[in-house]
């Protein structure tokens, strides 16, 4: 129930105090929610001027005025209100945020969560190390991230030094697992996976301390935990390949050779590219893909060129191998989806790896879509945002034109014919 009589809110309360009421409460929140000092109104409209000489209890007749906050407060107490300043902007609006009061506290949970961390590495064998104080002073730079609240970021703290402590203390052991160690630490196998902020912290203290750069892509970041004898999962993610016949004599280039020679495809996962040696002819050119289809297809229809699938998005597997082939002189030609996401990846394939586009022109696309429409193919509705190709300004103009999407399944006759062109 209100505290103000019911006219006497109803009047305070009206159009002509309104500006008041807001210019004050802002002075009172930034202010410690004190009614001192004062502010000041311009261009005062005749009915501010009539509501304002009420108030004030002096006449107001320029178009500006300056308010005393004490006097306020004073005037309100003393009329039919009965209540000050800071009681009468609570009862015409909502409660006064105190946000001095709440930038303190702010800046006292912010000093815990560092305090916290400070003990924490007191009181570990680690304490002492040259790397720690470097390590503590880059965090703190670095700060929490975004909507990580004080009770999670001091948690998740006194977890890495925990990590670190395993593997860098005095009492380090031998080569363990990533999962494992995540576990032990925070009870999920997951807790120390790629992104997470406590992987990163980890990965920071482990780099300081080798005296090594912070890593940049997935394959520095396994090769960090390498050097304190942890094994990455290196096994459940994959990149589906077609016809790669690496030289060398090693078992696994001759298992990937063989299984060209059998038009069978090929999953490698991260281990594998670690050990292989992917040496191939230079200038030999790699076609890419994005649906796996086309890799089955290929292989049923024993196709001769190499072929490597993104699967989607292409996962940092995908672009390690693309990387480790780059690296010895192929050459690329790229293929996927028309749509928005299609055109999106096939930019950032042909741009890192500078390869040629394979069937994607405009041209292309009016082909398909009109061969697909002939064919009585359903047609899929081309949805989101639209994207240009760098290769093609035409393209994605003649994509909003049709408003169709293509998968790379209309395109297979096609591209299973390049495929399988001896070089």
């Amino acid at each position: 129930m209100s505290k103000l009589p019911a006219a006497t809110r109803d009047w305070l309360a009206g159009p002509g105090l309104t500006r008041l009421w807001e210019t004050v409460r802002k002075r009172l929140e930034s202010n410690g929610v004190q009614a001192t000092g004062s502010l000041r109104l311009t261009s005062v409209s005749a009915q501010e001027r009539n509501d304002l000489s009420l108030l004030l209890g002096k006449p107001v007749t320029g178009a500006a005025v300056t308010v005393r906050l004490d006097a306020l407060d004073t005037r309100l107490r003393a009329s039919a209100a009965g209540l000050g300043v800071r009681e009468v902007l609570e009862e015409l609006g909502p409660p006064l945020t105190d946000r001095r009061a709440v930038r303190a506290g702010n800046a006292a949970r912010r000093e815990h969560v560092w305090s916290s961390l400070a003990s924490a590495l007191d009181a570990s064998p680690l304490a002492g190390q040259d790397w720690t104080g470097q390590w503590y002073d880059l965090l703190r730079r670095t700060g929490v991230p975004r909507g990580v609240p004080p009770e999670t970021a001091i948690r998740t703290l006194q977890q890495a030094v925990q990590v670190l402590t395993v593997l860098l203390g005095p009492e380090r052991g031998g080569t363990r697992g990533r999962g494992e160690l995540a576990a032990l630490a925070t009870g999920s196998a997951h807790g120390l996976d790629d992104g997470t902020w406590l992987a990163r912290l980890v990965q920071r203290g482990i780099a300081l301390a080798h005296g090594t750069e912070f890593p940049g892509d997935a394959a520095g970041r396994r090769a960090l935990w390498r050097l304190v004898s942890v094994t990455p999962d290196e096994v459940s993610s994959t990149v589906l390949t077609y016809g790669l016949r690496p030289v060398g004599g090693g078992w696994r280039e001759q298992a990937l050779r063989q299984r060209a020679d059998h038009h069978a495809e090929a999953h490698l996962t991260p281990r594998d590219l670690h050990d292989l040696r992917l040496r191939l002819p230079a200038g030999t050119v790699i076609h890419i893909c994005e649906n796996p289809r086309v890799v089955e297809a290929a292989a049923d229809a024993a196709c001769f060129r190499p072929l490597v699938c993104t699967s989607g998005s292409a996962a940092t597997v995908v672009l390690t191998l693309l990387d480790a082939l780059a690296a010895t002189g192929c050459r690329f030609a790229y293929h996927g989806d028309f749509d928005w996401p299609g055109i999106a990846l096939a930019n950032r394939i042909i741009r890192r790896y500078k390869a040629q586009p394979w069937r994607m022109g405009a041209e292309d696309y009016e082909h398909l879509a009109a061969r697909s429409q002939t064919e009585g193919i359903p047609q899929l509705p081309l949805d989101g945002q639209p994207v240009s190709a760098a290769w093609d300004p035409g393209l994605a103009p003649a994509m909003t034109a049709l408003g169709v999407a293509l998968h790379e399944e209309v395109t297979l006759d096609l591209l299973l014919a390049d495929l399988s062109r001896q070089a």
